[in-house]
């Protein structure tokens, strides 16, 4: 897909904490003959509470068409812990390989803001979806 406007957009918000992803089939970097599928995807969060959070773990839960589980558990999201305040956002691009043609991503932000509270925020569940699926849920 190269049109912008043809990439779906998936959407959660937990206690003024938006999330915002849009997965992408790479198409150029897959190898459908070696079974490697490859999603690029692109997350922006946005800060519409009056609380200033920093973004400490992120937990991905990955499954394949096949049902084979990835569980990726880490601090921050690529090399960062972004600080947001009331009205900031923060937007980054990540991938993810699977070996069959399509899959489900989900998963949850461990938020703190000042003081230790913690916030766990939802990561709306995505489909990564390639060409090469055979066979679609109705």
């Amino acid at each position: 897909m190269t049109d912008n406007q043809s990439i779906p957009e998936y959407e959660a918000v937990t206690d003024g904490v938006r999330i915002r992803v849009r997965p992408r089939f790479m198409q150029e970097e897959s190898s459908p003959v070696r079974s490697r599928y490859i999603w690029s995807y692109t997350v922006e969060i946005e800060n519409n509470s009056d609380h200033t959070w920093t973004l400490t773990t992120r937990h991905w839960d990955i499954v394949d068409s096949l049902g084979r589980r990835q569980i990726v558990d880490g601090d921050g999201v690529v090399g960062q812990t972004p600080c947001l305040a009331p009205g900031e956002s923060f937007r980054y691009s990540s991938g993810a390989p699977l070996s069959s043609p399509s899959g489900m991503m989900s998963g949850m932000y461990t938020f703190v803001k000042d003081g230790g509270e913690a916030l766990n925020a939802r990561i709306p569940t995505f489909s990564l979806d390639s060409p090469y699926e055979r066979s679609r849920p109705s």
